[in-house]
């Protein structure tokens, strides 16, 4: 896409549209075509016709999705061909990915002390006993995560803001001068806010991670994950692990992202309207002893999601007064709002981290409270979604 739109760059509703998606030049076709293909003719040994000769190393339609990924994240970099996106089967695919790009056995990460179920289970089960530890440090505490850097081990301090499942928020720009004076590099989960709300290359990080199965793809049809970086060496790394490792996002997911990022920006704006309706209703609620929501006046991160963040996310989370029956319960007596784990779809969800999507940090120091339920708030009518959770909770 040519950036030069009129006199100034693009924002970001058109690139979200229009980025990596050209008309297709034979057929005119508005929409990339799905290339379902695995092989590629040559024209004579080592003639690729526009550089393809496989589709686990290189894909139109999953090209399409990597230019719109670094568009979305950093589009000035995107256009001068220094920030790079990178699609993957799923978002810890994705982290997977990164880890073994980065680190080596011997090496050390900061990670956040509430971090993603899965993150933890990566770091914990699967990059320990390959030889890579972890400290996790509470994100919020800058002095914190200066502590839990290992001087010459550190190579990656791990953050997400909002944080999965308490919605805390990290101040990525003076974490990403914490992590360089380290040597160091930040990598930012930007799952919760999405490219729409906070962008964190520009404010310092080194790689952005994504859990594409969320908000970006945006209809809880299609799994994926992405990672974006404006390091041209770090990004040529990632690519050769990218195509080495293989786990590389297939064409119809990747067309279906696509399809899910064309819409990424007037979606949030409900899901954030939405989520302060709700956070309305819990914050005065007798059945509620706590909410953790960025846009609260009182939240601890609130004054740094307003610098970062362009709002505040459709991603509520509160305690329930009696425990962990009393929590279950209601997500049990909920109705319209879904059941279910993942989040970010136009559909509503509800869920109890701690046997659900946290389960694999019971009983290590990431472990959610027991009374915490969680909220993925959808794009249904603002009423029709505080009824539900006012009778469920009672």
């Amino acid at each position: 896409m040519d950036a030069s739109l009129g006199s100034s760059a693009p924002g970001f509703e058109t690139l979200a549209i229009h980025a990596g998606q050209e008309p297709d030049a034979a057929t005119g076709a508005v929409v990339p075509p799905i290339y379902q293909v695995s092989t590629y003719a040559q024209d004579g040994v080592g003639g690729l016709r526009g550089g393809y000769e496989y589709s686990r190393s290189a894909n139109p339609t999953r090209d399409a999705l990597q230019e719109c990924l670094a568009a979305l994240e950093d589009p000035s970099g995107a256009a001068a061909g220094t920030t790079r996106g990178l699609a993957f089967a799923s978002g810890l695919a994705a982290e997977d990915t990164l880890v073994r790009t980065v680190c080596a056995p011997g090496s050390h990460v900061v990670i956040p002390d509430d971090a993603y179920g899965g993150t933890y289970r990566l770091f914990d089960r699967v990059a320990r006993p390959w030889g890579v530890d972890y400290t996790p440090a509470r994100l919020t505490d800058v002095a914190a995560v200066r502590a839990a850097i290992e001087p010459g081990r550190t190579r990656m301090v791990w953050i997400e803001t909002p944080t999965n499942p308490l919605l805390r928020v990290a101040d990525i720009a003076a974490l990403a001068a914490v992590a360089h004076e380290a040597g160091a590099i930040l990598v930012v989960d930007n799952t919760f806010a999405s490219p729409y709300l906070q962008q964190p290359l520009l404010l310092g990080a080194d790689v952005v991670v994504h859990s594409t199965t969320k908000y970006l793809g945006g209809h809880s049809d299609v799994v994926g994950g992405a990672l974006v970086c404006n390091d041209p060496e770090l990004g040529e790394q990632l690519a050769y692990h990218q195509n080495a490792m293989g786990a590389v996002a297939g064409p119809f997911d990747a067309w279906l992202t696509l399809r899910g990022i064309k819409t990424l920006a007037v979606r949030m704006d409900r899901h954030c309207a939405n989520a302060r309706a709700v956070t309305d209703l819990l914050v005065d609620h007798d059945r509620v002893s706590e909410v953790f929501y960025p846009g609260l006046a009182g939240h601890d991160g609130h004054d740094v999601a307003v610098k970062q963040m362009r709002d505040f996310g459709g991603m509520v989370s509160f305690r329930v007064v009696g425990g962990q029956d009393a929590a279950v319960a209601v997500c049990d007596r909920a109705r319209l709002f879904t059941l279910g784990e993942s989040l970010g779809g136009v559909e509503s969800l509800i869920e109890h981290p701690g046997r659900m999507t946290h389960a694999s940090a019971a009983g290590s120091p990431l472990e959610v409270p027991d009374d915490l339920v969680r909220l993925s708030v959808g794009i249904e009518h603002l009423d029709d979604l505080v009824g539900d959770l006012a009778q469920a909770l009672g």
